[in-house]
């Protein structure tokens, strides 16, 4: 079973609905004893860092996941929840998030007026040199997801981002570590690519 991690922010229902469309069972969990009982654990997120790991905190979440994580069983991160997974972010002053992953959020400066902040739509993945995580598999690179978010992580070590995409200049967009995957994008809006992916993850 796919726990979808409930903190009080995130589209809950229609990640659930994206996992159910390609077959895979998936139910949102909302404390420390429904994590530890998931097969594999999702951490979606929209809205503002700060209030995330506030919440994540409230409700006895954040060692929930860190123990996930160190079980070795799949783990995915979307948006917001990718952003959490790093050690601190920049959005509102300087927060410190769940240190998954070491490195920092930035947000987007644009190097142009045309440049619009967020970051919106669609937009082509190119896949990094030799990395071909199994959550790309019957994917091509230039393959298009769909993205809502000011913010992008900047990793401390290169060898962790699996895929980037331009916006002003290139920006981490997937990172895969062991048993840790991460999106940028949204799976759940990025039709058949990211339905190919959550089905990807439903299977590792």
């Amino acid at each position: 079973m796919i726990g979808i991690v409930n903190y009080g922010m995130g589209n809950l229902r229609s990640v659930e609905k994206a996992f159910e469309h390609v077959g895979a069972e998936a139910r949102v969990v909302a404390d420390p004893t429904e994590v530890e009982a998931s097969d594999r654990l999702v951490l979606p997120g929209v809205g503002a860092f700060a209030d995330a790991m506030a919440h994540l905190r409230e409700r006895g979440l954040v060692e929930a996941v860190h123990k996930f994580v160190a079980s070795g069983r799949p783990f995915l991160g979307i948006c917001l929840g990718m952003q959490l997974l790093f050690d601190v972010s920049e959005e509102d002053g300087e927060h410190e998030g769940l240190g998954v992953l070491p490195g920092r959020v930035v947000r987007f400066r644009p190097t142009d007026r045309a440049m619009k902040v967020p970051h919106m739509g669609w937009n082509a993945l190119q896949w990094e040199a030799d990395r071909s995580p199994p959550l790309f598999a019957g994917l091509a690179p230039g393959d298009c997801v769909y993205f809502v978010h000011s913010y992008y992580p900047q990793p401390d070590d290169a060898s962790v981002v699996a895929a980037t995409a331009d916006y002003g200049g290139r920006f981490c967009s997937v990172v895969h570590r062991q048993n840790v995957w991460a999106t940028q994008f949204h799976p759940e809006k990025s039709q058949r690519v990211g339905l190919r992916m959550l089905a990807n993850f439903a299977a590792a």
